[in-house]
């Protein structure tokens, strides 16, 4: 009898043993591995959205935002995304004055958290992390006419946010439409949208939240990213410039007959794929000229590569009122399959 009862009792020990094991490993999120697809949308009509597309999938998931919060709706052009300290900042546009924001999400789930909104936010264009549950966001400020060329408002911001509190603690005066920013170390290298014609690059130090230092291109230089070696890109006009971070000292100049458009990091961030005269095409990092190859034939609304696959992504808008596509190339530029998404994809980020 006592060898029966000793003999129930280890199994019960060992049945909540496995069970305890089960129980202990973590849920599986539905947007661990792919790519979030921002489409803009039409954008009077403020239809944009976020899909996802797996790895190795052909289908894309529409509007996972809505999924994830059915009684919620991003009401906006998709601007940006970045995933900071577990969390998703999608930057939002709307067409209508002060309904601009910051969506915060789940960056796994995509269940919303809590909105950064106008006037904290206006107009809103890239997002990077700085610090633990730090972010800054490059935001136009308010726009003005187009057509009176007054559409910029000089200078635009850098909204400092505070992740934790869920607030803006600070706006840095930056420079007139300020877009894409660079982390190196504890400095930001901001630049500009080419259509502002401000040739200033800011150098804003993240510790203090301070402006440091203004450098003028003789044209808007729009920030690229940092090459495998730690070195800046930037692309100013016609010019794809190489600088070295710490002492600001130009490296190299690459000039072009015509500026390209949609430059982007290989997956080894050692050569350069970009858009020229309606075709894609591959320049080396190493190179002294800017005479990149040929390795697709048609151009594309943005460009992405997967940092994982290599996979090139070309974003493809038929118009703002239906479906765009997704093409997908190796490496090379041989093709490998092309996938419906939603109204205007405009931006990619991998995960």
């Amino acid at each position: 009898m006592k060898k029966q009862s000793t003999k129930g009792l280890a199994l019960i020990v060992l049945a909540l043993s496995v069970w305890n094991c089960k129980t202990s490993d973590p849920e599986p999120t539905p947007y661990e591995s792919g790519v979030f697809i921002l489409n803009s949308g039409n954008f009077s009509d403020n239809n944009g959205t976020v899909s996802f597309l797996p790895r190795g999938s052909q289908t894309a998931l529409t509007d996972i935002f809505r999924s994830a919060n059915p009684d919620l709706t991003l009401s906006g052009g998709m601007q940006g995304y970045a995933d900071i300290s577990g969390k998703g900042l999608i930057l939002v546009d709307n067409s209508t004055a002060g309904q601009d924001k910051v969506e915060v999400v789940e960056a796994g789930t995509f269940k919303t958290r809590f909105t950064l909104k106008s006037p904290d936010i206006e107009n809103p264009r890239q997002a990077i992390q700085v610090g633990p549950n730090r972010a800054y966001v490059s935001c136009w400020d308010v726009s003005g006419d187009f057509s009176k060329g007054t559409f910029y408002k000089d200078p635009g911001y850098i909204a400092v946010v505070d992740l934790n509190s869920s607030k803006v603690t600070k706006k840095i005066l930056a420079v007139k439409g300020v877009e894409r920013m660079v982390l190196v170390g504890t400095e930001v290298f901001v630049g500009s949208t080419t259509y502002s014609g401000d040739k200033n690059l800011l150098i804003v130090d993240a510790n203090t939240d301070e402006v440091k230092q203004r450098i003028e291109f003789s044209a808007t230089p729009e920030l690229i990213g940092l090459d495998f070696d730690g070195k800046l890109w930037i692309l100013a006009g016609k010019d794809l410039v190489q600088i070295e971070p710490a002492t600001r000292a130009t490296i190299k100049r690459l000039t072009f007959a015509t500026a390209p458009s949609n430059v982007t990091f290989s997956a080894d961030r050692k050569r350069f794929y970009y858009n020229l005269s309606g075709k894609t095409y591959r320049l080396d990092n190493t190179s002294t000229t800017a005479s990149g190859s040929q390795i697709i034939a048609r151009t594309f609304n943005t460009l992405g590569v997967d940092p994982q696959t290599k996979t090139i992504y070309g974003a493809v808008v038929p118009s703002y009122k239906q479906a765009g596509y997704v093409v997908r190339y190796d490496e090379g530029g041989t093709l490998i399959d092309s996938v419906k998404v939603e109204i205007g994809p405009s931006g990619f980020y991998f995960r």
